[in-house]
């Protein structure tokens, strides 16, 4: 039979949840094992014998998925709400005392994130009280300025809280030695007969988690694991849709 595109991998963490990898443009298993030949006079081997196997796999995501990478590779289900960050912020330092600029998301504000002047790009520097040209404080949203930069124009940056949006996964350090473990389901069709091929693996343990962004194209995430066998012994199976 045939198979075309990258058909769906679906993930089931240990507690029975299964999520969409999401979007997957790739998926790459490869089964390796390591052989010994036997060799006597002549420069073939006589014998060859099988040693230990591996089976990995790397699959490339189109989807950002807090469900898929918390569970599946953080061992962690995302909780609701999301640190988000606001970008070059326009603000005016007003003319007169007190010089104080508050920002839109001043009730959640979390962190600084720089501030610039608005005509030229050039940052002022954060001090913590007593600003001078050039300077500013900020606490719980509001940021001070100097006197000398009474009627600036300036773009603040900042993050802060959104309770209600998205939803975030806290990474800790952790004890050696644990993994967190899934299932991987794996089905394509064959686009002639319509026939359903699938591969299930029945142990997985995700090793690297690799995302980057470029100009003018997606971030792609991938996600690379290895597969053992479960207790009783198995590893995956195989489904043809098909007998040929």
């Amino acid at each position: 039979m045939y198979v075309f595109g990258s058909g769906v991998l679906i993930g089931t963490d240990s507690s029975g949840v299964s999520v969409n990898f999401g979007l997957a443009q790739e998926v790459t298993l490869s089964l390796a094992q390591t052989i010994k030949p036997l060799y006597g006079q002549n420069n073939f081997p006589v014998a060859i014998g099988s040693g230990t196997r591996k089976l990995t796999g790397k699959a490339k995501l189109a989807s950002l998925s807090g469900q898929a990478l918390g569970r599946l590779f953080f061992g962690a289900a995302p909780v609701a709400g999301s640190v988000q960050t606001q970008f070059g912020e326009a603000g005016a330092v007003p003319a007169v005392s007190a010089y104080t600029i508050t920002v839109v998301n001043n009730a959640t504000w979390t962190n600084d994130q720089g501030v610039v002047y608005a005509a030229t790009g050039l940052p002022l520097k954060k001090v913590a009280s007593g600003p001078t040209v050039g300077q500013y404080s900020v606490a719980a949203g509001v940021y001070t300025f100097a006197a000398a930069d009474a009627s600036a124009a300036v773009l603040l940056s900042y993050q802060y809280t959104a309770s209600a949006v998205g939803q975030k996964i806290a990474v800790s350090t952790a004890l050696i030695g644990p993994t967190i473990n899934f299932a991987a389901n794996l089905f394509g069709y064959d686009p002639t007969t319509g026939k359903q091929f699938s591969l299930y693996l029945y142990n997985c343990v995700a090793e690297k988690l690799d995302f980057g962004t470029k100009l003018e194209d997606f971030v792609m995430p991938e996600m690379d694991f290895q597969c053992y066998a479960n207790a009783a012994g198995q590893v995956c199976q195989l489904n043809f849709g098909d007998t040929a």
